[in-house]
């Protein structure tokens, strides 16, 4: 008889576990986000280039992960809120070692997060959440 599960269904349920037994709770529902991604974004486009260079406006966004690009010590998501998508970079040397490898290990495309940080351009130009 077939296991009503996937793999990926298992790989998931195997990182809930193991969140689960390294005393966390897989499904926080304590935090609330302070901005909207089209907020942030609202906050960024009345701000030059290089006032963005400061990293003045600092916020808090929830959303779905849609897409994850991961660099050795760095990595990209997208998130995607009801108001629509921003990107966050997170890098090992801002989160500490332990802290960025449990991203790795427990985030996976669908989940959702929340992020805080600074906004900042990207060299591409892409409006970014320094997490």
């Amino acid at each position: 008889m077939n296991e009503p599960w996937n793999d990926l269904m298992k790989e998931r349920f195997l990182k809930i576990g193991a969140l689960a037994s390294g005393g966390q709770n897989p499904w926080p529902n304590d935090q609330a986000p302070g901005w909207t991604n089209a907020g942030a974004r609202a906050a960024a486009s009345a701000r030059t280039p290089e006032e963005m260079a400061g990293r003045s406006i600092r916020v808090d966004v929830a959303g779905r992960v849609m897409g994850l690009r991961r660099f050795g010590k760095a990595a990209f998501l997208v998130l995607s809120d009801r108001s629509g998508r921003l990107q966050a970079y997170l890098k090992q040397d801002h989160l500490g070692e332990e802290a960025y490898h449990r991203f790795l290990t427990s985030v996976d495309v669908g989940d959702i997060v929340w992020v805080e940080g600074p906004l900042f351009l990207t060299r591409t130009g892409e409006l970014t959440v320094e997490a």
